[in-house]
């Protein structure tokens, strides 16, 4: 890590100790979204129930983005970027508590509410955490800083399906134990903040972003179409995951469990290795020409597993985890950077966008259900489509 242009401004000002801190909470929310992918598939299982109901699994989180993410920006323009993270870290903690009363009960709609309230908490760490990680330095290295804290949600994405793999396959559908550590953990780092002053430093940093822009936010092309290709991105990458197991199993001929290591080390793993290496290669390429790149092997990776259903479909369906893993953090980045003095609200109408990930999966199941779940994969390809005309036109946009 660089000295000067990646944590510290020019003047001297060093920002690493709040960039780690945050930087944890970019872990915490990728543990919380990759479970999901095995318990759409152990709900299945277990409760009977069909792909496209099991979808309104993610449609409850992301669905908890689209109604939290306005007043979570509110609570962070009036109270600061360290109550928006509080507030994440409790309502997650509570969320996941949840599941405790969930596991006797057995009910689908109480898991939903669970995992709505989690929703709601991760709507509000993202909210206050993405921007906060893009004004921690200097604005021409926001997208090498962005997709370096975004390689620790990577990590979380390992984790997730390697712990739902152990406790809910081949430990006898144990759905109460992950969430119960995971709450317990959560409610712990919020009294750790509680205790962390965070430097507020949003005004000085967005004042100087300002300068070269005096449009109004949605008159920003920029941002407008950012915000359309964060909501096919997220879109994209929650039908891949929320099916992945499924494909496996029915495509390529790989068990359930087998089908969550396989997410967790290979397809998470490409995921983080991604990331991380899209830091690095950002020093000296730009960030839009990086994901047009990226965007252009997706749209590959996709029409393959449409088209060649089973071992070859399979091998693409794993490199495409490599192909999407600098996008959100980059396409984020790039719609925030002519946002000027309207960063954060910038940032909540970004965080919204992220409902889109409660849309592909129910498109996604209602094909599969009716034609294959390899055709299903067309929805992804769709939006790899869009995301790779947003980055390759993105110069005439600003």
């Amino acid at each position: 890590m660089e000295k000067i242009g990646l944590v510290r401004t020019r003047d001297g000002k060093s920002f690493l100790v709040p960039f780690i801190l945050i930087t944890s909470l970019f872990f915490l929310w990728g543990v919380a979204h990759s479970i999901l992918d095995v318990l759409n598939k152990h709900f299945q299982d277990t409760l009977e129930i069909t792909r496209t109901r099991s979808a309104l699994i993610q449609a409850v989180v992301y669905g908890g983005y689209f109604i939290m993410a306005l007043p979570a920006g509110r609570i962070i323009r009036r109270f600061g970027y360290r109550t928006g993270v509080l507030t994440g870290l409790v309502l997650y903690g509570i969320g996941a508590l949840l599941f405790i009363p969930g596991g006797r009960i057995q009910s689908f709609e109480f898991f939903l509410l669970a995992l709505f309230v989690i929703g709601c908490g991760l709507t509000c760490l993202e909210t206050a955490s993405n921007p906060y990680v893009t004004v921690l330095g200097e604005p021409e290295s926001s997208e090498r800083r962005i997709n370096l804290a975004q390689s620790f949600n990577g990590l979380g994405w390992i984790c997730g399906p390697l712990a739902g793999g152990f406790f809910l396959f081949a430990g006898g559908g144990d759905v109460t134990t992950p969430y119960a550590v995971l709450g317990t953990v959560v409610l712990c780092i919020a009294i750790l903040f509680s205790r962390v002053k965070l430097p507020e430093i949003g005004r000085e940093a967005e004042s100087e972003q300002a300068e070269a822009s005096g449009k109004s936010l949605w008159r920003t092309t920029s941002f407008t179409v950012g915000l359309l290709s964060l909501f096919l991105y997220v879109a994209a990458q929650t039908g891949i995951n929320s099916f992945f197991i499924n494909y496996a199993t029915e495509n390529a001929g790989v068990s359930a469990q087998e089908a969550s290591v396989w997410l967790s080390f290979g397809g998470m793993g490409l995921f983080m290795a991604g990331r991380m290496g899209g830091s690095w290669l950002m020093r000296f390429v730009k960030g839009e020409k990086v994901l047009a790149v990226c965007a252009a092997g997706a749209c590959v990776c996709m029409a393959a597993v449409i088209l060649m259903p089973g071992g070859a479909g399979w091998y693409f369906l794993l490199l495409c985890f490599l192909c999407e893993s600098i996008m959100f953090p980059t396409i984020f980045s790039l719609s925030l950077r002519h946002a000027g003095t309207q960063t954060k609200q910038a940032s909540s109408y970004l965080i919204m966008s992220i409902v889109g990930g409660a849309v592909a999966p129910l498109l996604m199941g209602l094909i599969a259900d009716r034609i294959s779940m390899a055709v299903g994969f067309i929805v992804p390809l769709i939006c790899f489509m869009e995301i790779w005309g947003f980055a390759a036109r993105y110069r005439k946009l600003s």
